[in-house]
């Protein structure tokens, strides 16, 4: 079983419905994983009580965000897959060929600093409203140094906007996009069937099979 580290900010209160479903599928056999840790800047959140339910080693990390204290952590644990599901704080000094994340829209036009979670959404509807975008979608890709959802893109799946969408809506589609899809592309990574050199991002080979559909607007 490959050992995977996830890093999850959660909400304060709530939250952390990625990386328990990494979890429910680790149990399950879909995921060919062991999740031996999981990260949050929430000392008592949403992702916490989710490992403390079953039974999964807690970080708290509360920063500083730099390259010294994400190294520390990843070195400790020795994991060969880190996995972001929903993890909101600028990254640094992870490996990229091993980084992954998983982002709740299309990219690059709707990634970026401040561009997590409803930010997304609302993002989104506005431009649809506006006829700029027809879809929105969930999209994988490596984690690149000093850059916000800017590694390469191995994942984009669209997911369906109705016309009396607002954000809370094309958020819940979302997710249900995000929680099918995120174990299953997961396992090709940890399997080698996707992967990069870590530096070009020409080198990154993704089977045919594997939805890369971007979404025409999001350029």
């Amino acid at each position: 079983m490959k050992r995977t580290l996830v890093f999850a900010s959660g909400g304060a209160d709530v939250g952390g419905s990625g990386f328990r479903k990494l979890v429910e599928s680790s149990l399950s056999g879909i995921l060919k994983a062991e999740i031996i840790s999981v990260v949050s800047n929430y000392p008592n959140g949403g992702v916490k009580k989710i490992a403390d339910e079953f039974g999964i080693n807690f970080i708290y990390f509360p920063g500083p965000f730099n390259a010294v204290e994400y190294r520390k952590i990843v070195e400790r644990y020795e994991p060969d897959l880190i996995a972001l599901s929903g993890w909101i704080k600028f990254v640094r000094g992870l490996d990229p060929k091993i980084t992954i994340n998983i982002h709740p829209g299309p990219l690059p036009k709707y990634g970026g600093q401040g561009m997590h979670g409803h930010n997304v959404h609302e993002a989104i509807i506005k431009d649809y409203s506006e006829g700029k975008i027809l879809f929105s979608a969930v999209s994988m890709h490596f984690v690149i140094e000093d850059g916000y959802d800017e590694g390469p893109a191995f994942f984009s799946y669209p997911v369906y906007i109705g016309q009396d969408y607002d954000a809370n809506k094309i958020g819940a589609e979302v997710n249900k996009i995000e929680h099918g899809w995120q174990a299953y592309i997961t396992n090709l990574v940890l399997e080698g069937k996707i992967y990069w050199d870590g530096k070009d991002p020409k080198s990154l080979v993704v089977p045919e099979y594997v939805p890369r559909i971007f979404i025409k607007g999001s350029e």
